[in-house]
């Protein structure tokens, strides 16, 4: 979702959450991804319900950065890691996620994960994007299942560390993740109740 700070580059690692919304607005699944690697105007490049997921990707990095929920969140790590708190969250939201999937949605986990990989796959091919956009086809869909076990979400934190200039500090604020655990899936159903009400807006 959200998660960087501002001082930070975006690097885009939770996807989960991003195409469930996507998903729910009717919209390409493969702007939840593009979303995080297009960057500047979009200005007609992309076909228009294309670029409304992108920019939809755009709005809930937003909304979710300011939402009162993650702010809370954002508290409960030590000061010196609190830069880095909402990369963790957002890895945290998507391990909630695909942790209760069935609470969220009618479709089995395996079969999203599928659909969300041949969707950004089609547009890899059909835009020449496979430099920039990591995931293959199979790579995606195993990590979005990937997403609901504890060695995926460390995983995660290590690709994602690994894409900073430093990327000790985010290691060292996600030490302690199993803390925050569990105020993270307790605010989850709220928070994406309110970012589903988001991605509405954006629907066609």
């Amino acid at each position: 979702m959200g998660g960087v700070s501002k001082a930070l580059p975006a690097v885009g690692m939770n996807y989960l959450a991003h195409l469930w919304l996507t998903d729910r607005a009717g919209l390409p699944l493969a702007g939840a991804v593009l979303g995080d690697v297009l960057r500047g105007r979009l200005d007609g490049r992309l076909p228009a319900a294309l670029e409304a997921s992108v920019r939809l990707h755009r709005r809930v990095d937003v909304v979710t950065d300011a939402h009162p929920l993650v702010a809370q969140a954002r508290t409960r790590f030590p000061p010196g890691g609190r830069r880095y708190a909402g990369i963790v969250l957002d890895l945290l939201y998507d391990y909630c996620l695909a942790r209760r999937w069935s609470e969220f949605s009618g479709e089995p986990l395996a079969d999203f994960a599928r659909r969300a990989a041949q969707a950004v796959a089609a547009e890899e091919a059909g835009f020449r994007l496979a430099d920039t956009m990591a995931p293959s086809m199979p790579r995606m869909r195993d990590l979005l299942l990937s997403y609901g076990t504890e060695e995926g979400f460390e995983r995660a934190v290590r690709r994602t560390a690994a894409r900073l200039r430093q990327p000790q500090p985010l290691l060292d604020a996600a030490r302690d993740w199993r803390r925050h655990l569990a105020p993270a899936g307790d605010t989850l159903p709220a928070l994406l109740q309110d970012l589903a009400g988001t991605a509405q807006q954006a629907s066609v």
